[in-house]
């Protein structure tokens, strides 16, 4: 897989080399000779972001903005490493996401549990803390002039709290992050792209996330970049499918005989995320689309895992 390709309307989808190539990208968007960056990708990115800005013949000092959709570390471990090599860069965040970029310790923390150190060292890399007076917090509906290229910053919960979407208002693209799914270029086929969602620890909010799909698609969007991965043409089936997938995560999690089972509920998405991708035409043997698809299962899970876990506790006794 190339490490970056020029897509539409001064969009570059770059690698970020996160696990191995097509896993993760982030977005480039260029306007008038200055630079934005949509998601960061992790520490160890930044090489390849800079080699790709050198072939553009973008200077470090024309990086206006540095843009996670939310904190999760495959999105915005790399955001300290950034702001450190650009310096005349804004970090612009969820207000629920600020805090941690100025102090990334609970993040690490949470990553640390998850990996181990070794794995975690070697996945991001140092996670680089923000300076808080370099950090611009976007609400709902906030809008940003980036050298006269409109870009608003929609709320759009239901895959964690911190996440917010670009809307990139003239050319109807919409920067999703996790919020639209997730769609590798291995799964591509004859049907079009592979889209499924991501309900992936800890936040995982089945209707908020409903919400924030139907808010995305009434922007009237033609093309959705999704961090995992790159460009895909929007549409009602890929939001059809969605939400009826969305919901069949729930109803596997709340069919378990016993919800404290991982196990059993890591086989059960796995074994419905291969029948979704079999009834969309994926074009791949049993064995790799299990493959392919192993990572986001287990995590798809353990995230489901913890929404009932949530679930039972607001149940009365």
């Amino acid at each position: 897989m190339e490490p970056y390709h020029d897509s539409v309307h001064g969009i570059t989808t770059i690698d970020a080399q996160y696990i191995k190539p097509g896993i993760a990208s982030l977005q480039l968007v260029v306007e008038n000779g200055h630079a934005a960056f949509i998601d960061t990708g992790t520490t160890r990115s930044l090489p390849f972001v800079q080699d790709v800005l050198a072939a553009k013949g973008i200077v470090n000092t024309d990086v206006d903005y540095v843009i996670p959709t939310h904190v999760h570390l495959d999105h915005a471990g790399g955001a300290g490493a950034m702001m450190r090599a650009f310096p005349n860069a804004t970090l612009i965040i969820h207000p629920n996401g600020a805090s941690h970029m100025v102090d990334p310790g609970k993040l690490w923390q949470g990553t640390l549990g998850v990996y181990g150190e070794k794995v975690a060292n070697e996945l991001y890399g140092e996670v680089i803390p923000v300076d808080a007076q370099r950090i611009r917090v976007a609400d709902d509906n906030f809008e940003l002039d980036f050298h006269g290229r409109e870009l608003r910053f929609l709320d759009t919960p239901g895959h964690a709290r911190h996440h917010f979407c670009v809307i990139d208002t003239a050319h109807h693209v919409i920067f999703s992050g996790d919020t639209m799914g997730v769609s590798l270029r291995m799964f591509d086929g004859p049907n079009g792209p592979f889209v499924f969602p991501t309900s992936s620890p800890v936040q995982f909010e089945p209707e908020k996330l409903h919400a924030s799909i139907d808010r995305l698609m009434a922007t009237d969007p033609r093309h959705i970049f999704v961090t995992h991965f790159g460009r895909i043409e929007a549409s009602r089936r890929i939001a059809d499918s969605l939400h009826r997938q969305i919901d069949g995560y729930v109803a596997i999690a709340k069919g378990l005989d016993d919800p404290a089972d991982p196990a059993e509920l890591r086989k059960r998405i796995a074994n419905y995320m291969l029948e979704e991708a079999k009834s969309h035409g994926v074009p791949l043997p049993d064995d790799q689309i299990r493959a392919g698809l192993k990572m986001d299962a287990d995590l798809n899970a353990d995230g489901l895992a913890i929404w009932m876990a949530r679930q039972r506790k607001k149940q009365p006794q």
